[in-house]
């Protein structure tokens, strides 16, 4: 029991919980299964720290198991530092102060100690890659080495700002300019008015959801799609609505927009997230299409477009821009810099026709008011190098990708595409147990994100998991072992319990 429990910022049903865990139990101790479900949901971010969980009780009437399974699974997860007990307060989530996994000379599932400030890094729920997880969940790769230069020429070019307050609520001119110019050589024609930065893509889909969704709106989306994107139109009181993809049949989302009348469409058309097709030139006309003929917003979320890895986007070539001419007020394109260059820089940007613009910029003043003006400087560099930039992460991003994928193939019975694109890919398992193994990976100490997330019921996707490909060649390499033990445990209890149901030992 902790001496103090951490400030609760919410509260978890016990129908919520269950829906987050999914088929959460596949064999074995049913305490063990259910606490590594639980620390799984909260090292990928799904579960946040500083929330209370159901009580005991709820929990076990809810999940149909004793209530001798949710509390030997609470104890265990206090007992590795991922939940705190106080009378009056319940159980609540929250780090620990060791990373728990297995690492070097390590057995699976030990404790690895790690400095508190690994705790406080960038990856999902605070757990730093390398240091007792190997991260396969987070889509970020490393800094190209372009990047320094880039913020020194930024700081050179920053004195010519310091006499002004330092907010553009619109972004600095030369990088609407610069993001406009891409738009244009990729055949849409742009002014730097129809562009707004922003703080990152995500911030630009988040407006997007809160200017257009009111409470009871329907969205809808691609199913599966980015989780992220789907929180924000719920935040924003919205109802999603989920259309199958891989790849998407353009008649039933009509279909679905004719029925549901929606007030937004969230499309990702390149390398889409998490599948990795991409939308032909046809179905975007048939998008666009829709959206002026039911007078729908539809965002295409465009912060993949150049990550083009093989095939015909092996060499810098991007898939054809959603917007296609530029002219239907009903699209809207959202980019960022850092899917292409750095999750480091917190700068995107929305293309839309200037009314749309306008009203998105006097949304954001509730938010952050404006971009910070040394990054914005910094990407305005990069865009100017682009092309040699990109050639070498896409090269880098290749390598790594090839490693993972061949890697995955040779050691496991799984379905393994090689994805044309992007930062991650879409595997197939082959029984629909993708939460119960993200939990025994998180227990083995790798990091994956179960494809239930990625549907807006979270029902989905059962037997799909997304790993991404950015980490070092040798996390790669370290992972894979990682996750053949995992998976040995998962699929070691279907055969047990399939034994089970049919009399057989």
């Amino acid at each position: 029991m902790s001496a103090a429990t951490p400030t609760v910022l919410r509260q978890l049903s016990p129908a919520t919980t269950a829906r987050l865990l999914g088929t959460w139990h596949a064999g074995g101790p049913a305490y063990v299964a259910l606490a590594d479900a639980l620390r799984a949901a909260v090292l990928s971010g799904t579960l946040a720290p500083h929330t209370r969980l159901p009580s005991e009780r709820e929990l076990a009437a809810t999940l149909r198991v004793s209530r001798t399974t949710t509390s030997g699974a609470y104890a265990r997860l206090r007992e590795l530092g991922f939940a705190v007990s106080r009378v009056g307060s319940g159980t609540v989530t929250t780090l620990p102060q060791r990373a728990v996994g297995p690492g070097p000379g390590r057995p699976a599932g030990g404790d690895a100690p790690v400095a508190d400030d690994a705790l406080r890094g960038a990856t999902p729920a605070g757990v730093r890659s390398g240091v007792g997880h190997l991260d396969l969940w987070q889509a970020t790769p490393p800094a190209p080495p372009e990047l320094h230069e880039a913020f020194a020429r930024a700081l050179e070019g920053l004195p010519a700002y310091l006499d002004s307050g330092g907010y553009e609520p619109y972004g600095l001119a030369p990088l609407r300019e610069a993001i406009a110019a891409r738009y244009r050589e990729r055949g849409v024609p742009t002014t730097a008015d129809e562009i707004l930065v922003t703080t990152g893509a995500q911030q630009a889909i988040s407006l997007l959801a809160h200017t257009h969704l009111h409470p009871g709106d329907r969205a809808v989306v691609e199913s599966p799609t980015y989780f992220h994107a789907m929180e924000a139109m719920r935040d924003a009181g919205g109802r999603v609505v989920g259309v199958p993809t891989g790849p998407l049949d353009v008649d039933l989302l009509a279909s679905t927009v004719r029925r549901s009348r929606p007030r937004l469409v969230y499309l990702v058309p390149d390398f889409q997230n998490p599948t990795g097709f991409v939308m032909s030139e046809s179905q975007r006309a048939a998008v666009r299409e829709i959206a002026d003929r039911y007078g729908v917003t539809v965002v295409g979320d465009e912060t993949l477009v150049e990550l083009g890895l093989s095939g015909e986007w092996a060499d810098g070539a991007t898939p054809p821009a959603f917007a296609g001419d530029g002219a239907s007020p009903h699209v809207v394109s959202v980019g960022s810099a850092s899917k292409a260059f750095w999750g480091g820089l917190r700068v995107g940007w929305v293309r839309a026709h200037p009314q749309v613009i306008a009203h998105l910029a006097r949304a954001r003043q509730s938010a952050d008011i404006a971009t910070a003006v040394l990054e914005q400087l910094a990407v305005t560099e990069l865009l100017g190098r682009r092309a040699e930039v990109m050639a070498g992460r896409r090269h880098l991003l290749r390598e790594r990708r090839d490693l993972l994928v061949h890697k995955l193939q040779e050691s496991l019975p799984w379905d393994v595409p090689t994805p044309p694109g992007g930062l991650f890919c879409w595997v197939d398992l082959g029984l629909p147990v993708a939460q119960a193994f993200a939990a025994a990976a998180a227990a083995e100490g790798a990091l994956v994100a179960a494809g239930p997330i990625f549907s807006p019921d979270s029902a989905g996707a059962t037997s799909r998991v997304r790993l991404t490909f950015t980490r070092s060649p040798a996390e790669l390499t370290e992972a894979v072992p990682r996750l053949v033990r995992a998976w040995g445990r998962v699929a070691g209890r279907q055969r047990s319990a399939g034994s089970a149901r049919h009399g057989t030992t």
